[in-house]
């Protein structure tokens, strides 16, 4: 069938309440795995993974770091706003948590009729006076100026008053062991509003012992945004507006991929992403005749020119990069991958159990075909936890 007659309703199972995952287990790697090889699935815990991955793999990790980013608000009207911080405007991650006077974020507001154009939302934080001023109401975000004194770092406000946007699906509040409980051992580049769930399984203790059996190690950067939790609204899939995310992959990993003829295995959708935007990013960047990145759209798999190899694509970028004299891609890509799309860069997904009707349900579906259902079924009957603080499982391909 075309990807352009998918219909949403083919992505649908019952999920029942009781199976979403409301906290994580005590022992992050104690986790159930359901492994899926040869289309024959089976159960086992987290801390065995090594026992089924192929020899000397490469594992792929987004290192992104979650933002403390939603912050609560009391008008002297007595009114209650939350602010959800999504990413910052017209300025970088790094410059606008390393500002020390003012910042403008697109942002969600909770209760957002009642933020008058002339209000001022304020807040004391460590000392300093924190100010919200609205500057303008857009169709699904709101753009915002903080403004603050005490020369601290836009940073430091977040770590101290905000709270961890754990995704709606928990139906819960953050608590402070979320700080922690939502973010992986490994996370390091702060920017991200949720988390790469897949890698939330991993102890410091299991990326050591994967080493030591023979298996490398790769990271990368996706800030994962609020769109990630956007239900598909639209009754075919194809319809659905893929939202973009920055990436940012090193050309020493990239090298790393083009030496090597291992088996990339991908930790979360989010790595998975990554690579194969990676992919269509030197692709585009060829048929452009162009040395710098350009942005993937949610098409651009599914009309550029795809002939090139894996190690093709890594080579032409390592060489675009030694031309300008960078050290990493940069760029942004909306990159939607349903059933039909042509795998060119993974050979193996470690991921979670994804929402009903998700784009990343379809990109399971695209990952494994029809067996997604059987998978599922699989998980549901045999008490598997679903989403983000849930189990996991490992898909391999024939």
């Amino acid at each position: 069938m075309s990807r352009k007659h998918l219909q949403t309703n083919d992505f649908s199972y019952q999920l029942p309440d009781e199976r979403i995952a409301k906290y994580p287990l005590a022992n992050r790697n104690q986790s159930k795995l359901l492994t899926y090889k040869n289309r024959e699935i089976g159960t086992d815990v987290f801390s065995n993974l090594q026992s089924h991955l192929p020899a000397d793999s490469i594992l792929v990790f987004n290192d992104t770091k979650v933002l403390a980013a939603r912050l609560h608000f009391t008008k002297k009207t007595g009114a209650r706003l939350e602010v959800f911080c999504l990413e910052p405007y017209q300025s970088s991650v790094e410059e606008a948590l390393t500002a020390t006077e003012s910042c403008v974020w697109l942002c969600m507001v909770g209760n957002l009729k009642r933020f008058k154009a002339d209000d001022v939302l304020e807040l004391q934080i460590a000392g300093a006076l924190l100010q919200v001023r609205l500057i303008e109401k857009r169709q699904q975000d709101v753009l915002l100026r903080f403004d603050w004194s005490g020369g601290i770092e836009f940073s430091a406000i977040l770590e101290e008053a905000g709270e961890v946007p754990l995704p709606p699906y928990l139906n819960r509040q953050t608590e402070e062991e979320d700080k922690k409980n939502y973010q992986t051992v490994y996370a390091k580049h702060e920017g991200a509003v949720a988390a790469p769930t897949a890698g939330l399984h991993f102890v410091q203790s299991q990326l050591s012992h994967l080493q030591q059996q023979g298996h490398e190690l790769a990271y990368l950067t996706l800030f994962v945004g609020a769109g990630t939790f956007r239900p598909v609204k639209t009754g075919k899939l194809v319809d659905h507006e893929m939202h973009h995310e920055r990436i940012v992959i090193k050309k020493s990993t990239i090298a790393q991929f083009a030496q090597k003829q291992r088996k990339i295995i991908c930790v979360g959708t989010t790595s998975l992403r990554s690579l194969e935007s990676l992919y269509w990013l030197a692709v585009k960047m060829h048929a452009a005749n162009s040395l710098n990145e350009l942005p993937i759209s949610q098409e651009d798999a599914y009309q550029l020119p795809g002939q090139w190899s894996w190690k093709q694509a890594c080579d032409f970028l390592i060489d675009a990069m030694d031309q300008t004299g960078k050290e990493e891609v940069d760029f942004h890509s909306a990159l939607y991958i349903m059933p039909g799309y042509e795998w060119k860069a993974i050979d193996g997904l470690i991921t979670n159990f994804h929402q009903p009707q998700s784009t990343l349900l379809a990109l399971v579906s695209a990952w494994i075909g029809d067996d997604w259902t059987r998978v599922y079924d699989y998980a549901l009957q045999n008490d598997f936890r679903f989403l983000s603080y849930g189990d996991s499982s490992l898909l391999l391909r024939e």
